[in-house]
This record gives C-alpha cells, structure tokens and sequence, in this order.
C-alpha cells in the first residue's frame, strides 16, 4: 500500500490526482473502498478464572469507522489485543485479507498492516518523541540513526494532527494528554491498512478531538479500516459507519450507526435501558467553607488562584489542555510544590510539604493516569484498595489480612468492579474496572475532600452512572468533591459551581445551573480574565 501519509495534505483537504492519471478516475483504494478486509470468527479467549471472550464475531470494510461498543470488561480491548498480536485466542480465526491469519507478536501484526492505539499508553518515557513514534523503525544513515530526518519526519506526523509538541522533547515531561497524541502520531506513521484506536479522544479537548476527526476521515477517504473503541457515544454520529456490541465477552449486535440510537447502544451494552446521563442530586452545598485556597502560584503552571469548596458542594475544574487544572489540584495535594500561597482547611492554615501531609488532613487524589500514579499494579484488588489507609486494617504493625478481604469485598460489591477475585491482580483487569479500585482506595479513607482528576475517562456508560452517584453521596455526607474533567457535559450534569482555567489562570467561577457551554468555553479560551 502506498504511504499513506504522504497523501494527506497538511490541511486534510482533498488529494490531487497522480500524475498521468485521469482526473475523477478511481485510485485502488477508492475501487476497494466498501471491501471486507477483516473478518474475525469464533473468537474465544480465557484466562484463568475469567472467560474474557465466547464465539464472539466481528468484521471490518475498507474506508469504514466500525465502532465497539460494550461495558468495561466486555472484551473489546481484548477482542483488539488478540487482532494485534498481543494475544493468542484459544479458538476462533482471523481472516485478513482473504487469507487466514494468526499474529505472534505486535511487530508481526503491525508489519502486515494492523496498528492499534492502546487505551493504556505504551510510550518509553526516558525516550524522546520523534524516538517513540518510530521505536524500532528509527530512519538509518548506513549503520547509524539518521537524528535530522527523524526528527522531521515525527513533526510531519505531528504536524498531521495539529499539535504543538516538540519532537526532541522527553516523553515524561509531557502530559496525559499530549502523550495520547503521540500515541495517534505513532500509530499514523506506521501507514497500517486496519488501524485499531481505544479510547483516543479520552484525554483530548473538544478541540484536539475535532482535529483527529479530519484526519479519521481523510484516512476513510484512503481506504484504512478503522476499529474505533470508546466510551463517548455520543461522539461517534461525526465518524462511525457501523456499530457491534459486545456485553460479557459475547456478540450482541451489529448495525447501521444511522439506523439506531445511543439509547438502543446503551441498552444493547448494558442490558437494560439508562433513560438518564446523570443522578437525581441529593447533595445540597452549604455556606460553610471546607477549604479555602489563596493566591496559590507556581511558575510556569499557575498563578495567584483563589477559590472557595463549600462543604457539601461538587465543585468543577474546567478548562483546555494545559490550563493548569491538574497542576493547581496536585499542588494542593502535596505532590507538586507551590513557590507561594496559603490553603486552609476550614479556618486552618495547612503545612503541607508531600501527599503524606495531605493524607493525613484528610485530602485525597485520583490521579488522571491511573497506571502509573494510582494503582500498584502488579499488586492484588485487595492491597490496593486498602493501602491508603492501612491503619485500618492493621493491629500493633501487622496487616489482619481478614479484615483486608473484607474492605475489598466491600468495595467490589459497592462498586461492582469486575474480578475472579480480590486477590486478582491490578494489572490484568480492564481499565475502568481500575479506576473503580482506585475511587474504592479513597472511600476506604474517608476522606474530608477529594480531588477526582478525570475520574470516568475510559469508563463505560453504565459505570458512569455509578461514580457519579457516588460522588454526589459522598458530597451529601459533607465531603468536599473537586471534579477535573475535560467533558463539559459531565461539568454541566454534576457540579454546583466551575472554576474555568487558562494558561493557567483562574478567570471565572461560574453557577453551574446558570451557565452553558458556550459561556464555559468563553473563560476557558481566555476572552474573560475576571475571575469572581
């Protein structure tokens, strides 16, 4: 196949035709357009304990978005994982184009033309950009790397997207956000014919996420496949052709995106009908101030930001990439230090050096990159949930590890997370089943405030619902609730108040059931810089 970015153009408008080539003649991709290219039969996948996928079935045209859908668990990243080679399915077969096929590893599967985006990042940190988008496929000058062109050649994939991240620039240095984009900037420069991407709009702005749009579509327009996983339904109207659902590892369904509803998908995932996005709320913000933060700056990611939580409020963190959301909220928590500025707690003035200090004052954070900052992966559901608080479920220096299976049984059961059992390790369940342990870990604390970063991204619909409950029970009981999402509706459906953020200045806080999108938006592109 020819390279495919070599026919986008740098503003995704349309191609011109080869030269010596007639105008409005097909090309091969626009005469295969609408071809299967991919069938996958009889899947089945176990691991032990957990039957991940069951005779499940699926398959994928030329220049189509088909979009999997189901609930966290219900074996789409699976289903993917086996397509990529990362997995070998215990039956079932793989028919890619025409032939049948079976991938030993990712490089196998990514040199046949199949790439995926992971909904987890795998990106080398202490590697650069340019360096992670062609790892293992670095441009050679006879023995050696060629630096100059690969440079280049990463800000032409960059460049694509529209995003401004230098090349030479560590990827640790980067966030969520940004390294997501060098994720879609790595699977494009790999010119695959069935590109797989899981979650990719999870931590992008409206903004961000309309750019990958053009290029999705300039990528239909050149006949790749595209397998699009994600939460975000109601997204999906602008790109997808066709949908399957998947609920427990099982086929449901497949249809004409056009012929259903988000409603129908949501019934099909789930098995029952959701006729609301978000709770009834019960929670009713007092006058009495929780915490009180004032002046807090930090060269180069805040300045002078001052806000009030009430007790019993859900207050919003709104704001585009790089506005300083997470920064002011890890400040806050210890993590980051703050070069001035006070936080009280109630009439209080707080020391805090470290997550410790603010553990101990009864703060608590969930991390946007729950990975590598929320979970020991490599530890059980049950060491998980408890290792906040570990006082609790320990006497005279020992762990009472009775008392530890209980705590997590609790917090499974409350909310529903999906596991063989709570010695399972964190690492081998689903993405939104770890953030569910992770919200667990801070329940179990009792915390006077939490800070929920992003808290359902990569969660399913059904679960959604859930945490939203939850926060605002929590919120009911006193409990100050600091919701950062990139997801003006959630912002809109859940908080009380909005503190909108720019370049990393606080300019409004805003009455939630006053304001819209537009007025939101309004702060957060920087037209407003009062904040009050």
């Amino acid at each position: 196949m020819p390279g495919l970015l070599s026919r986008l153009s740098d503003r995704f408008g349309p191609t011109s035709a080869p030269a010596g080539e007639a105008a409005g003649a097909a090309s091969p991709a626009d005469a295969r357009l609408g071809e299967t290219i991919l069938s996958l039969e009889g899947i089945t996948k176990e691991f032990p304990g957990v039957k991940a996928l069951s005779d499940v079935q699926f398959d994928l045209r030329r220049g189509e978005v088909h979009a999997l859908c189901g609930e966290n668990g219900a074996g789409k990243s699976t289903l993917m994982k086996i397509l990529s080679g990362l997995y070998q399915p215990n039956a079932g077969r793989i028919i890619y184009k025409g032939e049948e096929r079976r991938f030993a590893s990712s490089l196998e599967a990514e040199a046949a033309g199949i790439a995926i985006i992971h909904q987890e990042l795998n990106l080398v940190p202490h590697l650069s950009v340019a360096e992670n988008i062609y790892l293992a496929r670095e441009p050679r000058r006879g023995p050696f790397v060629n630096r100059a062109k690969l440079r280049t050649d990463a800000k032409r994939c960059l460049d694509r997207l529209g995003v401004d991240i230098d090349p030479g620039a560590l990827t640790r240095t980067l966030s969520v956000a940004q390294c997501q984009m060098v994720e879609i900037a790595k699977a494009l420069s790999l010119d695959a014919e069935v590109l797989i991407m899981d979650e990719p709009t999870s931590s992008l702005t409206e903004s961000e996420t309309s750019l990958l749009f053009k290029v999705i579509h300039e990528l239909k327009r050149s006949g790749v496949g595209i397998v699009y996983i994600s939460h975000r339904l109601d997204e999906m109207a602008e790109i997808v052709d066709r949908v399957t659902v998947l609920r427990d590892g099982r086929y449901v369904s497949t249809d004409d995106f056009k012929a259903t509803t988000v409603d129908e998908i949501v019934s099909r995932m789930v098995g029952r009908s959701l006729e609301e996005k978000f709770p009834e709320r019960i929670s009713v913000p007092t006058e009495d101030v929780l915490m009180r933060v004032e002046g807090l700056t930090r060269k180069g990611a805040f300045e002078n930001v001052s806000f009030t939580l009430r007790r019993g409020e859900i207050l919003g963190f709104a704001g585009l990439m790089g506005a300083g959301r997470t920064e002011v909220a890890r400040a806050i928590f210890g993590a980051d230090p703050l070069e001035s500025g006070s936080v009280f707690l109630g009439d209080r003035k707080l020391s805090i050096q470290s997550p410790q200090d603010a553990i101990r004052e009864g703060f608590a954070y969930l991390s946007e990159d729950r990975k590598s900052q929320g979970l020991a992966i490599k530890m059980s559901v049950a060491v998980n949930t408890t290792m906040a608080n570990m006082e609790g479920v320990s006497s005279r220096g020992l762990i009472d590890f009775g008392k530890e299976a209980e705590v997590a049984r609790t917090y499974v059961d409350l909310l529903n997370i999906r596991t063989p059992s709570i010695h399972q390790v964190a690492r081998l369940l689903s993405g939104g089943n770890q953030q569910k342990i992770i919200i667990g870990k801070w329940l179990f604390r009792q915390s006077k405030i939490m800070f929920f970063d992003e808290p359902t991204r990569g969660i399913d619909v059904g679960a959604k619902f859930a945490i939203y409950k939850i926060m605002d029970e929590l919120a009911s009981q006193g409990i100050g609730v600091v919701m950062i999402s990139s997801e003006l509706p959630e912002i809109l459906g859940l908080t009380d108040r909005v503190a909108v953020f720019h370049e990393g200045h606080l300019t409004g806080i805003l009455n939630t059931r006053e304001t819209s999108q537009e007025e939101i938006m309004h702060y957060a592109s920087g037209h407003v810089r009062a904040a009050h």
